[in-house]
């Protein structure tokens, strides 16, 4: 978890605003989960309660994974993030030691399903825990 959250609030640029031990209990009042959850979202945002934020789970109760689920095999395969600067990321993930899955490269919009001739960046690493994130830049 440490090692995400790193990642996440140095090499991304989120802000941790919450990080704690969270029960989740039934209509009975039993636990149903006992987990660290820690909360991150872009510090511009970080007044506005709306803002979208990112939730990095640690259950206590089950044991974690020791490889990463291949890319395509979870109902959600990536996610992604519209940022300022691509090639600002890349470099911090390089010093981080981060996983690069591809890029940075150059894209236009079409391949976001925009009309033509825009041009972006986009780069593709692996998070600690395997996951596939995607940030993409408008240039």
């Amino acid at each position: 978890m440490d090692t995400s959250v790193a990642f996440y609030r140095d090499v991304v640029g989120l802000e941790v605003t919450f990080d704690a031990t969270e029960e989740f209990r039934d209509d009975a009042g039993e636990v149903m989960l006992r987990r660290r959850g820690v909360y991150l979202r872009w510090s511009s945002e970080g007044d506005d309660p709306d803002a979208a934020f990112l939730v990095l789970d640690q259950p206590y109760e089950r044991e974690r994974r020791s490889a990463p689920t291949p890319m395509g095999e979870l109902g959600v395969h990536h996610f992604g993030f519209w940022v300022d600067d691509v090639d600002a990321i890349a470099e911090r993930a390089r010093a981080a030691g981060a996983a690069f899955f591809l890029g940075p490269v150059a894209a236009d919009s079409k391949e976001y399903g925009e009309p033509a001739g825009k041009p972006m960046r986009m780069l593709l690493l692996r998070d600690p825990d395997g996951n596939v994130v995607q940030f993409d830049q408008r240039v």
